[in-house]
């Protein structure tokens, strides 16, 4: 909690506030610029006393409750609300899910990454889209139904999606799908699709309930993964994730490690194109 930060922000903040802006009249002998300490308190559901020490950084931490109170009665845009939160030494509230909405600019970006795989996934592991040269490694799983385009779905009920990796691997590949989900299902709270993704798992996989009850977390942002693929045989990436703001939508790309044969074989693979390349599953 940076509480000299705070309590300049929260300060400034009431005197940019003008009384008209939240329901208020002036008045003609106002001498304080924006609201008065009582009037903000008041909409805010607070002591004045206690706002009084907030805005002279003499206050204990103020609960997150506080913090929503006060950015809706200032009036903060959502950066200066996160703004508030990170100075009192709290984590921002979650910003709006973005869902199975694909934004044009990530599909522009995606198209500019011709040569390279990409995918853009759901933090629940949905493939939302992918590129051709994404096509071609892992096949048009895009275009399944889509209660079964969710990879860790795959992972766990269809053998033949461990296939392309080598077997010492299928181990850890698990765990990190599971340890990726347990932290999207609990930073969506009681969002019962995901509960459902969970329980239909349970349901299916008895090395996914074992896996799952480990509470392992890990956000997936980056690794290294080997393959074989059908045509071009043996080939290793590097997985880089960039997240969403609100961290439910994932642009990953693979990219070839320095120096390594994968060059060739993507090139090969582009040639041969996702049309003719073995539909092979991630």
């Amino acid at each position: 909690m940076n509480r000299a930060e705070l309590a300049d922000f929260l300060r400034r903040s009431r005197e940019r506030l003008r009384p008209e802006e939240v329901g208020l009249t002036a008045g003609p002998r106002r001498r304080t610029p924006g609201l008065r300490r009582e009037e903000l308190s008041q909409l805010a559901g607070m002591s004045a006393d206690y706002l009084m020490r907030l805005e002279q950084a003499r206050s204990p931490q103020p609960s997150p409750q506080i913090l929503a109170a006060l950015a809706k009665a200032l009036r903060l845009s959502t950066d200066e609300r996160d703004h508030l939160y990170l100075l009192a030494g709290h984590r921002p509230p979650a910003g709006p899910l973005a869902g199975n909405h694909v934004r044009p600019g990530l599909l522009h970006l995606m198209d500019r990454l011709a040569g390279t795989p990409a995918q853009l996934l759901s933090d629940l592991g949905d493939l939302l889209v992918q590129n051709e040269q994404a096509e071609s490694l892992f096949g048009c799983t895009c275009t399944v139904e889509e209660e079964n385009r969710n990879l860790v779905w795959m992972w766990f009920t269809m053998p033949i999606v461990r296939e392309a990796y080598p077997e010492e691997e299928h181990d850890p590949h698990g765990r990190e799908h599971v340890a990726d989900l347990r932290a999207a299902v609990a930073r969506r709270g009681a969002d019962p699709t995901a509960l459902a993704l969970v329980d239909r798992l349970r349901d299916a996989s008895a090395e996914f309930t074992a896996l799952w009850e480990l509470h392992e977390v890990a956000v997936r942002r980056t690794s290294r993964k080997r393959l074989r693929h059908p045509v071009v045989g043996a080939m290793e990436f590097d997985y880089e994730a960039l997240l969403t703001p609100a961290e439910d939508q994932r642009l990953v790309i693979y990219t070839p490690p320095p120096g390594s044969a994968t060059y060739e074989a993507l090139e090969l693979l582009r040639e041969v194109g996702p049309r003719t390349a073995h539909r092979s599953h991630r």
